[in-house]
């Protein structure tokens, strides 16, 4: 592992504090866990923001498949639900 020093605010170390209590873990081993819970979404998303996440819906020609109000998130970011 990696020694890393990260500035936290007030109701972060809070909260990582409160949910390691909680969960009886170490507070290091909460602030990885929601690193990689971070990480996951941003590699999920392919960092694509919102406005590109609608233009390449748009692009599908104004023909919206049948299933889009319950599918919207996998077909604006790809997310398998």
């Amino acid at each position: 592992m990696i020694f890393s020093k990260v500035y936290l605010t007030e109701d972060q170390a809070r909260d990582i504090k409160l949910r390691a209590k909680r969960e009886k873990k170490r507070e290091a081993e909460v602030i990885r866990e929601v690193v990689s819970k971070g990480l996951q979404n941003l590699h999920r998303n392919r960092g694509e923001s919102t406005g590109d996440s609608l233009l390449r819906l748009a692009a599908i020609g104004g023909k919206a498949p049948a299933d889009l109000s319950t599918r919207i998130d996998e077909y604006l970011y790809g997310e398998d639900n």
